[in-house]
């Protein structure tokens, strides 16, 4: 066969391949197992050694055009395909530049800042403490020893390596740990809010692995439950900035208060009227709590109460999915604006 003619008819028919896959197939007539010269390649065994070294000599030169005009063919296409590209995404350097969007607060963090605001106006501090927790502040201290089921309540994540008497660590379930730590710190009377992210293994429409808790306390030698009922009270219509607001404190169980209270709120009018809602756990702080901050619990007596920022930032705005405001989705956000 001419080889000549082999050569001239495979770049034509690489320049006219109309894609890649067409290109391919072009290929294969002439390259593939059972391509042209591919065939020629297999007949050289019937020729006499002289006559096999020559034309095979011949073959190879002719399969290496072949070979050099199907890379050509490939690279002229991954060209045209590059310059469609940038020409599609192609950028008018000469547009106005696009301004950076305003941003804001995010509605749980403005609702940590409200409350603040709220018990600061009172005369309580605000304290803040490690995230990253020691068993004993997190439960022991709190009335919860080793082995009791009220530790089942808030299973948590633990990190590893222990505290100083060898004790795991864990992400805080609560932010109440900052009861005892700042009650070391500071003599009685004892004022002071603890807000905060806590964890716990919880992910539904009303719970979140990650969510934000705000921890009361107030320690002194005369303070009662009307005292936690009158500022949790005032608190709330603060808060919501509105006085139809009936409180009730229905009792329950926490290991670190006795008497314990769940306080549920109830609007008179609007959207949610008539229900009631609960909105916190509280209670008098136990007397092995008050102990385990240094103090003696026949002399110091006060109370504790604990509430969710996403549980408030929720009913303030009316949103119905907690899981919203961790989903990043602006169009929700920008409602906060």
């Amino acid at each position: 066969m001419d080889l000549e003619l082999i050569v001239s008819e495979a770049q034509r028919a690489f320049a006219a391949a109309p894609d890649a896959a067409a290109l391919e197939n072009e290929k294969a007539r002439f390259l593939g197992k059972t391509g042209q010269l591919t065939e020629l390649l297999k007949g050289l065994g019937k020729l006499d050694p002289e006559a096999r070294k020559t034309e095979g000599a011949r073959i190879n030169a002719a399969k290496q055009q072949i070979e050099g005009a199907l890379q050509a063919r490939r690279q002229a296409m991954a060209d045209a395909l590059l310059d469609a590209r940038l020409s599609a995404e192609a950028i008018d350097v000469t547009l106005p530049g696009r301004g950076l969007g305003a941003g804001s607060l995010h509605p749980v963090l403005t609702t940590w800042e409200r409350v603040e605001q709220i018990f600061r106006s009172i005369g309580f501090d605000v304290a803040d403490g490690p995230e990253i927790e020691t068993d004993w502040f997190n439960f022991t201290a709190l009335n919860s020893p080793e082995n009791h089921p009220a530790r089942s309540m808030q299973d948590t994540f633990y990190v590893e390596g222990n505290d100083d008497a060898g004790k795991p660590l864990l992400l805080r379930t609560h932010t109440s740990p900052m009861q005892v730590r700042y009650a070391r710190m500071n003599k009685p009377p004892i004022k002071v809010i603890a807000p905060g992210r806590t964890y716990r293994v919880d992910s539904d429409a009303t719970h979140s692995p990650m969510f934000h808790q705000v921890e009361g306390l107030w320690i002194a030698e005369d303070i009662s439950f009307a005292d936690l009922k009158g500022v949790y009270t005032d608190f709330l219509r603060k808060f919501f900035e509105r006085d139809d607001i009936q409180v009730r404190f229905r009792p329950s169980y926490f290991p670190f208060t006795e008497p314990s209270a769940e306080i549920d709120m109830q609007f008179e009018t609007g959207k949610n009227a008539g229900k009631w809602l609960e909105i916190s756990g509280s209670g008098q702080v136990h007397p092995t709590v008050i102990r385990n901050m240094g103090l003696d619990p026949e002399r110091y007596i006060g109370f504790a109460f604990g509430s969710g920022l996403e549980r408030l930032t929720m009913l303030r705005y009316g949103v119905q999915d907690l899981r919203l405001f961790y989903e990043n989705d602006l169009r929700f956000l920008r409602q906060f604006m």
